[in-house]
């Protein structure tokens, strides 16, 4: 058995050399501010989140859904829009994934996790009154 020199005479002594040493403890230093505090960072941060937040909740458009509004002189009003992006959000919140949104004499599938009208047809567009591949409807 090898022996260290060192000899102790108790836990006290062991325990003030090996878990408290004798270092400098660091001095308190002030808090960053302006521009590189944390609140200052913080703000940014959930401003970009808003930002980010408002676009994402706007519906928009598929190419085969921008060319059916087209192909059929359909032009939505901006409280329609508002209707519409209110109708995907009600939807949203009850788990819809693929909606059928009612509005006016208009239809549109949506693609609610996307935010994506997939397509729009108005009233003499569906004569069979048929529509697959939705998991939910609303009616704005």
């Amino acid at each position: 058995m090898i022996m260290d020199d060192r000899q102790f005479f108790s836990i006290g002594q062991v325990q003030d050399q090996y878990l408290n040493p004798k270092t400098p403890k660091p001095q308190n230093t002030p808090l960053p501010s302006g521009e590189a505090s944390f609140a200052s960072v913080l703000n940014k941060v959930k401003e970009s989140a808003d930002i980010n937040t408002t676009s994402s909740t706007e519906v928009k458009f598929s190419k085969h859904a921008a060319n059916r509004l087209n192909d059929r002189n359909i032009n939505l009003s901006e409280s329609q829009m508002q209707r519409l992006n209110e109708a995907a959000k009600q939807a949203g919140e009850k788990g819809i994934k693929d909606s059928l949104i009612l509005m006016d004499q208009l239809a549109f599938i949506v693609n609610v996790p996307n935010h994506t009208v997939v397509t729009a047809m108005d009233q003499t567009e569906n004569n069979s009154n048929v529509f697959t591949n939705i998991d939910g409807a609303v009616i704005a």
